[in-house]
């Protein structure tokens, strides 16, 4: 690890222990109901290339824009060696202003001479992450929950983070790995725990990961469905569908699905009432991009099912929806 950057974290870490600033671990609904998330993707950093400045730059912009309470990168941060060194410039950001945030990995992050566990390990250290540890387990799903403004013990929201990995296992499927039945399995129970905590109520949800659902190319290939933003390109999604999806639907608690991958993509489109959505591309010019770098940001409204959603790029918002009104056909047949 950079020199530099490592007595920085030390000397951070030290502050944060002799001045008692608590790590913001308790996510929570504001005093209008409010709770907004900053989702950056694609970053593609790469340590020490100037192709990269305005990816920070970006970043930086966004997070004194929106105020977010919580920040979620959806992989492919880092895309050279050093690695943590490169990790480390990129949070940086978020950590100096104390705001909380997670990492869910994509299919570039441990190409850089460094693994997940060792990246997840580092990404631990830095001050304001609230990822859990990860025991014995690589790089593990995790469940976040956001408590009601009103009443610190009840959670109001739940957020998925989950691990895409990276490309097929299977020697005869080519392209991009899947979720895993696994993990599909470990959705439903953590869905129906919720729910049975909530009076048998689905609690309000999101989902982030880094590779999109098959799900993402169904839905945009319907002429009925609404499609909301920019698709220059087919989802690179996995060519064997594990059922994540059809899990979601039938557990009833998440209302969007928010990935990256495919950088000239960050459209929103509702299938079967779950809006997939796209973040934007945030990188440089350290991988392809024809679109504006951003973020996308998502407010979520306590106590009901619904949610804000934008894009934040250098000249201000594009693209704002609302869920599930701006995704709903208006049948003048039936007035």
């Amino acid at each position: 690890m950079n020199l530099t950057l490592r007595i920085f974290w030390v000397l951070t870490s030290f502050m944060m222990t002799t001045f008692c600033w608590a790590q913001k671990s308790e996510l929570k609904f504001n005093k209008d109901g409010k709770f907004k998330i900053v989702q950056f993707t694609d970053v593609h950093f790469k340590y020490k290339n100037p192709a990269s400045d305005i990816a920070l730059e970006r970043i930086n912009q966004i997070l004194d824009a929106e105020r977010p309470d919580l920040v979620i990168f959806t992989g492919d941060v880092v895309y050279s060696a050093p690695a943590d060194s490169g990790m480390l410039q990129v949070l940086e950001p978020v950590s100096k202003r104390k705001i909380p945030f997670v990492v869910t990995f994509g299919n570039h992050d441990d190409e850089q001479k460094m693994t997940r566990e060792q990246l997840y390990d580092i990404i631990r250290e830095v001050p304001g992450n609230i990822l859990p540890d990860r025991g014995d387990v690589v790089s593990p799903d995790y469940v976040l929950t956001v408590k009601a403004s009103s009443n610190a013990k009840k959670d109001a929201a739940v957020l998925y983070c989950m691990d895409s990995h990276s490309y097929s296992p299977l020697k005869d499927v080519k392209g991009y790995a899947w979720l895993t039945f696994d993990q599909v399995a470990w959705y439903r129970e953590r869905s129906a725990a919720y729910t049975a905590q909530n009076d048998g109520q689905p609690l309000p949800a999101l989902a982030f990961f880094h590779i999109p659902l098959s799900e993402y190319n169904e839905a945009a290939s319907d002429e009925n469905a609404i499609l909301r933003g920019t698709r220059m390109e087919e989802a690179c999604a996995p060519k064997l569908n594990t059922g994540m999806f059809a899990a979601m639907k039938e557990s009833g608690d998440v209302m969007g699905v928010f990935v990256g991958h495919d950088h000239d993509n960050d459209y929103a489109v509702m299938w079967k009432d779950v809006l997939l959505a796209y973040g934007r591309f945030t990188g440089g010019n350290t991988e392809y991009n024809h679109l504006p770098n951003g973020a996308r940001i998502i407010e979520l409204n306590e106590g009901t099912r619904t949610f804000t959603s934008w894009i934040r790029q250098k000249d201000g918002v594009v693209d704002k929806v609302f869920y599930p009104s701006s995704f709903v056909k208006d049948d003048w047949r039936k007035r």
